[in-house]
């Protein structure tokens, strides 16, 4: 493995996208930067290539229509998460994000998954996951 694996990307879906009734997992479908190819635009996971520690964030932008929120996710387990369920609030838009590092082993799964009954914005590079390792272990 080399030592350089990062990746930024950026939900393209033409809009708003949601809520659903379940969760899925957020597609980031469009990749600005994906070095190491360890990040699938096609499926929205990040697999890590090696034992390391490693850094994730994601923002996304949203309406107060419905529910907001994004959940990072390891493997099968909920990390860190952005939500707010104010629908209706006085302002009409909701910007939010959260970040994490993170010890992986080689072949883990990180990604974003929109919790059901939430939408987001996904459209004009506002909705955006990226990631890199910080050290090999």
């Amino acid at each position: 493995m080399g030592d350089k694996v990062m990746f930024t990307a950026v939900a393209d879906r033409g809009g708003y996208y949601g809520p659903f009734t379940s969760d899925r997992t957020l597609v980031f479908n469009t990749a600005i930067t994906n070095i190491g190819g360890n990040y699938d635009a096609t499926s929205g996971i990040f697999t890590a290539p090696a034992q390391g520690y490693y850094f994730f964030t994601f923002s996304y932008h949203a309406s107060k229509q419905h529910k907001t929120g994004l959940n990072l996710i390891k493997n099968h387990d909920l990390i860190v998460r952005a939500y707010d369920d104010k629908i209706g609030a006085s302002t009409i838009i909701d910007n939010a994000g959260n970040s994490a590092t993170l010890q992986l082993e080689a072949g883990d799964k990180v990604f974003v998954q929109l919790p059901a009954e939430c939408h987001v914005y996904a459209a004009d590079s506002v909705t955006t996951f990226s990631g890199f390792l910080i050290k090999g272990a």
